[in-house]
């Protein structure tokens, strides 16, 4: 199934008036059609000394681990979205500590906001979006089936940080960290 055409709902594409880019643009009312990045929420949770993963029951990347992650709602903040994710997840009540970083994932027009957070209690159950749930030791996380590239730049900038009190957030990945993650990608793809 293809998405519709916006031109066949009255629609045309042209650079509106004050702005730069090619933009749909009502034929009627010259009402502007932003279409804009997403925002995903999530956090590495811990307790004690093990971290919550997540097994996709979805695609993209299904059979696949991750951390407690989604697109925000309308109306929350982006704690409030973090901690309803763990909840949709994993059934997994959190305490949001920190931000731990800022991904900006260009090609899907993403900008993923992780958390550093612990949870409240060890009670975990999968939800809908997960075929199981678990806590891992850092030695036992299954980092050759990890789902996205920054689940792995965010687990890894954690263990950077997981002493401190206070940090600068981290952004994209970059050298070892970037390539380890793409290569480990690309080898669950084949």
């Amino acid at each position: 199934m293809t998405s519709p055409n916006p031109s066949d709902y009255g629609f045309k594409r042209e650079i509106p008036e004050g702005d730069n880019v090619e933009r749909d643009v009502c034929r009627d009312c010259g009402w502007v059609h932003y279409v804009n990045p997403k925002i995903v929420v999530g956090s590495v949770v811990t307790f004690e000394d093990r971290f919550l993963l997540c097994r996709r029951a979805i695609h993209p990347r299904k059979q696949f681990w991750t951390l407690p992650a989604g697109y925000m709602e309308q109306k929350e903040t982006t704690e409030e979205g973090a901690i309803r994710e763990a909840y949709e997840e994993a059934n997994a009540n959190i305490r949001i500590r920190d931000l731990l970083g800022v991904y900006n994932i260009t090609h899907i027009s993403q900008v993923q906001l992780m958390y550093r957070a612990e949870l409240v209690s060890e009670e975990i159950s999968p939800g809908p979006e997960s075929l199981e749930v678990g806590l891992f030791k850092w030695t036992e996380i299954p980092w050759e089936e990890l789902a996205f590239p920054t689940v792995y730049w965010a687990l890894h900038h954690y263990d950077q940080i997981k002493d401190k009190k206070s940090f600068v957030p981290f952004g994209n990945a970059e050298g070892e960290l970037k390539q380890r993650s793409f290569e480990i990608m690309k080898r669950s793809l084949d």
